[in-house]
């Protein structure tokens, strides 16, 4: 599902204007995304939890010429499913 699809089903599901949808479905993402840039968790019973992971920098190689390269720190986001959620995809 895209998020345009998401919005259109808002709309629909909810009797709302799709321009309400949008509003909403966009608010709830930046929402998030100001979360986890300020270092926070999210966390939706039965859905999942959504966290920046931290990895430390290291020394590795380039496969194509065999030299070292050193990799620096990095933070990415990470998503665990939730027990609910693995539970209906499993059924």
């Amino acid at each position: 599902m895209t998020k345009s699809e998401l919005i259109e089903q808002l709309a629909q599901n909810k009797l709302i204007s799709v321009r309400a949808a949008e509003w909403v479905v966009h608010e709830i993402f930046d929402s998030m995304s100001d979360t986890l840039i300020a270092g926070g968790r999210i966390e939706i019973r039965g859905f999942g939890c959504f966290e920046i992971r931290e990895y430390e920098g290291y020394t590795g190689r380039n496969p194509k010429t065999g030299l070292e390269v050193s990799v620096s720190p990095k933070k990415t986001p990470f998503f665990k499913v939730g027990k609910g959620l693995k539970e209906r995809i499993m059924a």
